[in-house]
């Protein structure tokens, strides 16, 4: 049984019984989300993200590319391995430093 989490992405195709699961689970998604590539994924539930968005440089009326690092929790049915290209949503707090979970992998690695 797939869960509908709000946001018009394809449901992954292997189940799990993870509580934290956003599709199996009970975790709401709520809030911003992003599109971004794994650049570590050393950890067994969780990856970090990196996510690039311009900034306006005031004074030379440029823009420059900033990135920012973003840490998402990774359920059991999604795989995302290094250089993939995931989605990561908004949720609660899962631990100190992660508020976010991969709710879309892309079918081929970023770039």
């Amino acid at each position: 049984m797939v869960r509908n989490i709000g946001i018009t992405v394809s449901a992954p195709a292997k189940a799990c019984n993870d509580p934290n699961c956003a599709f199996h689970g009970a975790l709401p998604v709520r809030g911003k989300s992003f599109n971004g590539i794994v650049v570590s994924s050393k950890s067994s539930k969780m990856v970090v993200v990196v996510k690039e968005y311009p900034h306006l440089v005031g004074k030379y009326k440029r823009l420059e590319r900033r990135r920012s690092k973003l840490h998402a929790y990774l359920p059991a049915c999604i795989s995302a391995p290094e250089g993939q290209r995931v989605r990561i949503a908004e949720c609660r707090p899962i631990s100190k430093t992660v508020s976010f979970i991969v709710i879309e992998a892309s079918e081929t690695n970023g770039s």
